[in-house]
């Protein structure tokens, strides 16, 4: 007890947290503003139909971009041990291959995209307004899929490289345009559904090029120069591309419960779809805005790691975990006082918010329950050991589905009560892995692939 209030009360720890926390913070809020922007504006056209296509098309696109989070979340743990060793080389070598991975797999995913959705909308079994309006939202998004995954590896690298302002510069630039663009091209231009989705395809591009010409500018505070020969070798991709594997598993299978969460909603209604997607706007807020903790945390234990500094580790992880609580407890009281307000700013159709209002209380216990998964994720990112996530995801996915086949029955409150206990069971996993490792020594052991 003593080692963990010296820890917290280490000034010097706090400094760097949030030299790294405050940035990504303010940029990742902008993220879930975003949707909630999209959501506002649509939500204020007169049918609910409208609200839950963007609802819908945001969570087929969701399923396709944010699975492939690993090209950030892989990033940024090679980067952050290669600027612990001071090794530019290999900060350029991890940059330039995030890059190529990301273009490579956004072919890819274009070319699929298409006939997936049809696949998952006849599953969803919509309204027939529903089913067009989501169709026409989709595919608009898709043209803006390269530039995501570019920014997710840019993101990710920038973090690694201890360089928080880049990501600050493209997430606020790529929303702030989203924004823009979103209240012209739907309220002033009556565009509709489409012209939110046009929206965000501008911006996402002006993201990533903005990214890509600050990476130059920070790559000027590590001198070294690319291994081009190394960039053919199998052996240089291996490492990468084995956490990237098992970040991929975690992340599809994460993607996957939210992305079941809107299956379900659809199948209990329009206005039980839409109002789920107002109520995880809310949960956007908070995971974004915990997880600049859970990014400083990514940084600071993987430089951590690369410098093999046990006492950085440990007191970087004690100050996180204090900023994360008092912030989880925050917004927990920020939706149970005020969550009537949050949602009525989103939309004005009264069969939406009815609905919504019944399932606040699930969304103000969600920060307090799912703050720790975030954190967790947080640590293992910065150690790359991803096979202990996908792990931990799997298990945690299949302790959960028997709880959700019996809670079926409750249709939309069984859909909420599952989620919580799907966020308290991922906790839980990743946490007793930690707790191996720690007591181990494992962190500093080579990780294994």
């Amino acid at each position: 007890m003593s080692n963990l209030i010296a820890d917290w009360r280490d000034r010097f720890t706090h400094r760097r947290v949030w030299a790294v926390a405050a940035p990504m913070i303010l940029s990742n809020i902008s993220v879930p503003l975003v949707a909630l922007v999209d959501s506002t504006v649509i939500g204020h056209l007169p049918h609910a139909h409208q609200l839950g296509a963007v609802a819908v098309g945001a969570s087929l696109y969701t399923v396709l971009a944010w699975a492939m989070g690993f090209l950030r979340m892989g990033s940024t743990g090679f980067a952050a041990q290669a600027a612990g060793r001071g090794d530019g080389a290999a900060l350029r070598q991890v940059l330039l291959q995030g890059l190529l991975l990301a273009m490579g797999l956004a072919v890819t995913l274009g070319a699929v995209g298409v006939p997936l959705s049809d696949v998952a909308l006849h599953f969803m079994q919509p309204s027939v307004e529903l089913n067009q309006l989501t169709r026409d939202f989709f595919h608009t998004r898709l043209f803006g899929l390269p530039a995501a995954l570019a920014s997710y590896a840019l993101v990710g690298w920038f973090l690694g490289a201890q360089n928080a302002r880049a990501p600050l510069a493209i997430l606020l630039v790529t929303n702030l345009v989203n924004i823009a663009l979103n209240l012209w091209f739907v309220i002033g231009l009556d565009w509709g559904v489409v012209g939110s989705a046009r929206a965000s395809v501008i911006a996402e591009w002006t993201g990533a090029l903005v990214g890509l010409a600050l990476a130059r500018n920070t790559l000027r505070a590590w001198p070294g120069q690319i291994a081009w020969a190394a960039l053919g070798l199998w052996k240089s991709w291996q490492p990468l591309l084995a956490v990237n594997r098992d970040i991929f598993i975690r992340s599809l299978v994460l993607q996957s419960v939210f992305f079941l969460i809107t299956v379900q909603g659809a199948r209990l209604g329009d206005a039980t779809v839409a109002a789920n997607a107002l109520l995880l706007n809310g949960l956007l807020l908070t995971a974004h805005a915990l997880d600049g903790l859970a990014h400083a945390v990514e940084a600071l234990c993987g430089h951590a790691i690369g410098a093999r500094d046990r006492l950085a580790l440990r007191r970087s992880l004690v100050v996180a975990c204090g900023w994360s609580l008092i912030a989880s407890v925050g917004f927990a009281l920020l939706f149970l006082l005020a969550g009537h307000l949050f949602i009525d700013l989103q939309t004005d159709i009264a069969d939406v918010r009815d609905t919504a209002y019944r399932y606040l209380p699930y969304l103000a216990a969600l920060p307090l329950i799912a703050v720790w998964s975030y954190l967790l994720d947080g640590l293992f990112i910065g150690a790359t050991r991803a096979r202990e996530m996908r792990n931990g995801m799997l298990l945690t996915l299949l302790l959960t589905l028997p709880f959700a086949w019996v809670l079926q029955g409750l249709g939309n409150h069984g859909l909420w009560i599952t989620f919580l206990l799907f966020m308290s069971l991922r906790s839980l996993t990743l946490g007793t892995v930690a707790w191996r490792l720690q007591r181990s020594d494992g962190w500093f052991e080579p990780r294994s692939t």
